[in-house]
């Protein structure tokens, strides 16, 4: 039986920055565009956990973040500077297992079944665990003692479970939920938690009754079938413990992706482009962390119905640079959006990528180079002047 743990670093900008200037701390810290005295047009990127307590989480309209905390410490995104930690983040990652699948610039599932013969026994303070808690728990340490950040580990025997528990055990915690446990812990919690199971989803399940995962895995799979199609025989054995997906390691990935979902439906053209643009950031990020770079720019849109349109655009070349992914998934996004329909949720993906050591052309691309050198001066600029040390020419 395998044994996936999932890892999700916590408020990581804002703990970043908490990190380095210890005025901060305690303090709630919002980064993300800026609010303009509520007058923002942007998003929060993230947040700490003090501003959480009054309400504001990521994604949130900047504006509405500063409504809900004017005295709230608002600081620009420095990705260089965090794209740099979440490197030795999953440097130290790498020291306990190659079997590492990036979900964002601060998450990933990780296939430790072989990991746990290596860095056990456990730990004096967890004398009652397993070699995979005691895992966990030097995985935690050595991102405390290396980064002084805190991170949240969720363990078990797929992935769907292992994801819940880090989630339960937040923040700065570490939760294994074992075989025998599997069915117990997650019975309880209502259906929303699983994946798969979105609003839409959730009120067809209610009308059947059906509000925790428990009542989902006691349901005959004919009688969802008839209702979801074969979803609902893939959520049935989802809800009796069944996950079969592996873990997909960086160099297997066919695709870099990230989505937001609205917690209230949104026609507003300015909130759909900023939360873009914020996607395109992550997987620009995730891309160049990867040493990946693609051809093809996928965007998703799906509105309050519940329709799902996906549109996407060929590059000539291959690329990771932010300007390229975010202009051509705008562009799909302008072409797609219809300005009176209400959507729940934007996504952009980036795909067809070349084999890592196989060169596009035998001749060195001078533009190409080029780029790549303004690329990292900006992002030099930026980390030492902050985000409004360089603006770009569309900015003003």
């Amino acid at each position: 039986m395998p044994t996936i743990a999932h890892i999700d670093m916590d408020a990581f900008f804002a703990a970043i920055e908490q990190r380095d200037d210890s005025r901060l701390k305690g303090k709630p810290v919002v980064v993300g565009a800026d609010p303009k005295g509520g007058r923002g047009r942007g998003v929060v990127s993230t947040c700490s956990y003090e501003a959480r307590g009054y309400g504001i989480h990521s994604a949130m309209p900047i504006s509405a973040a500063y409504r809900r905390c004017p005295h709230a410490i608002f600081l620009p995104v420095n990705m260089r500077k965090y794209s740099e930690v979440s490197r030795a983040m999953f440097d130290i990652l790498y020291e306990f297992t190659p079997e590492i699948e990036p979900l964002s610039i601060d998450e990933a599932f990780l296939d430790i079944t072989g990991s746990v013969r290596l860095f056990g026994p456990p730990l004096a303070s967890l004398a009652r665990g397993g070699p995979p808690l005691a895992t966990g728990a030097k995985i935690k340490e050595r991102i405390k003692e290396q980064l002084r950040l805190a991170a949240t580990i969720g363990i078990a025997s797929n992935k769907m479970a292992a994801k819940i528990a880090s989630a339960h055990a937040k923040p700065d915690g570490l939760l294994e939920i074992t075989a025998d446990k599997l069915l117990s812990f997650l019975w309880p919690l209502p259906v929303a938690k699983m994946f798969g199971v979105g609003e839409q989803t959730e009120k067809i399940l209610a009308a059947m009754g059906i509000r925790t995962i428990g009542d989902l895995a006691q349901i005959p799979a004919g009688s969802l079938c008839g209702r979801l199609g074969a979803r609902g025989q893939y959520l049935w054995g989802l809800a009796n413990g069944h996950d079969a997906r592996e873990v997909v390691s960086a160099e297997e990935a066919k695709s870099v992706s990230h989505e937001h979902t609205f917690e209230e439906d949104t026609s507003s053209r300015e909130e759909l482009a900023a939360v873009l643009s914020v996607l395109c950031e992550k997987v620009s990020l995730r891309l160049r962390s990867d040493g990946l770079k693609g051809r093809t720019v996928t965007l998703k849109l799906r509105s309050g119905d519940f329709r799902t349109i996906t549109r996407d655009a060929t590059l000539a070349e291959r690329t990771n640079f932010f300007d390229a992914i975010y202009a051509t998934s705008k562009s799909l996004f302008d072409a797609s959006c219809v300005p009176t329909k209400k959507y729940r949720l934007i996504g952009v993906r980036v795909s067809n990528f070349r084999q890592p050591y196989v060169r596009d052309s035998l001749f060195n691309d001078v533009r190409s180079e080029k780029a790549e050198k303004i690329h990292r001066a900006v992002d030099t600029i930026k980390a030492k002047f902050g985000e409004k040390g360089i603006f770009r020419g569309r900015s003003f």
